[in-house]
């Protein structure tokens, strides 16, 4: 009875193992195809999905719109597996690829203003520099007064430069003689009926003489009119003459290593400055109003000189030696305007 009783559960046993192994086999298979749907998720979003490959193929590829050799920069992306390269620094110059709405850095902006032409800067240094150097008497003004006239005897007058070899000579109201910047000045003078002369400023006519006056020696006033006119209203303009050819420096009377004036004469444009060479260097001299610079205590004396015109040109002069009332070539003259 109890080897029968016993038997019976390993029977029942034996049966539930046989029934089990194909259920774990079936459990089994069914976890594997899961494990295999999971898998071919997860690799969509991993970056190696099955077809990588050929996307990368893809992409590789040219456009064939303008042929493989028409391709712009910008047209093919670069390779996935390649590095992007380094960006270039910048130098002010659009690169090839960059679009075309792109704008250039300000340093590569061209600049209309930035580098005029060559005529239209020295127009404007030559303009610059007469405002500066010229005084009450500018270029290119017109200025009206009356015209008077005496008589010129020689030509010599307050500009100290001697007797002249013509006598269409003026002298400047003391106003616009300006402690002799007008001396040497080549003036054209206009009358309303349009009779015009040109004279030379060698001498200042005092007050009462007003400005815009020109009191013209009677062979230059006897052109306009006749001398029983008196007073004529007139206009008159500087000029820049074609001569004369070349100025000459004289110094003057007594002067000295110790002292000494200095004069500029036969100049085509009013003289703005004179200065002397010393030790220290370039030495702006003051003018006196009889048309002399003076170096009151010898500096420069006898040393290069360097004359500026209204202009603005600057001209040096060497090898003029210190020998008092001579006259001397400069061997240089002002350019004409």
């Amino acid at each position: 009875m109890r080897a029968t009783k016993h038997a019976v559960p390993r029977v029942r046993r034996g049966r539930g193992l046989v029934m089990g192994v194909p259920l774990a086999l079936v459990a089994v298979g069914l976890l594997v195809c899961v494990a295999l749907g999971l898998t071919g998720v997860s690799g969509a979003g991993s970056g190696q999905p099955a077809g990588a490959a050929a996307g990368a193929t893809a992409q590789s590829m040219p456009t064939t719109a303008d042929g493989p050799d028409g391709a712009t920069p910008s047209a093919v992306p670069p390779s996935p597996t390649a590095p992007s390269p380094s960006p270039t620094p910048s130098t002010g110059t659009p690169s090839p690829s960059a679009p075309a709405t792109s704008k250039p850095s300000a340093a590569s902006k061209p600049s209309a203003t930035a580098t005029p032409s060559p005529s239209a800067a020295g127009s404007a240094r030559t303009a610059a520099a007469a405002a500066a150097q010229a005084g009450r008497i500018e270029p290119g003004t017109s200025y009206q007064g009356v015209a008077t006239s005496y008589d010129a005897a020689d030509g010599n007058g307050a500009c100290s430069f001697g007797p002249s070899g013509d006598l269409m000579i003026a002298a400047m109201n003391h106003t616009d003689y300006e402690t002799s910047r007008a001396c040497g000045a080549y003036v054209r003078v206009r009358t309303a009926d349009g009779a015009s002369i040109t004279v030379r400023i060698v001498n200042e006519c005092p007050l009462p003489c007003a400005p815009g006056q020109l009191d013209l020696s009677h062979e230059a006033f006897a052109k306009l009119a006749d001398l029983s006119v008196g007073r004529l209203p007139i206009t008159w303009t500087l000029l820049s003459p074609g001569e004369p050819d070349g100025m000459s420096v004289r110094y003057k009377t007594g002067s000295s290593q110790w002292w000494c004036g200095i004069q500029v004469i036969g100049h085509r444009n009013p003289v703005a400055a004179l200065e002397v060479r010393t030790a220290g260097g370039w030495r702006q001299l003051t003018r006196t109003d009889y048309n002399y610079f003076l170096s009151p205590d010898g500096g420069g004396c006898g040393g290069p000189i360097r004359v500026t015109d209204i202009y603005g040109e600057r001209l040096t002069v060497d090898g003029i030696a210190l020998r008092p009332d001579v006259v001397q070539s400069a061997r240089v003259q002002f350019a004409r305007h």
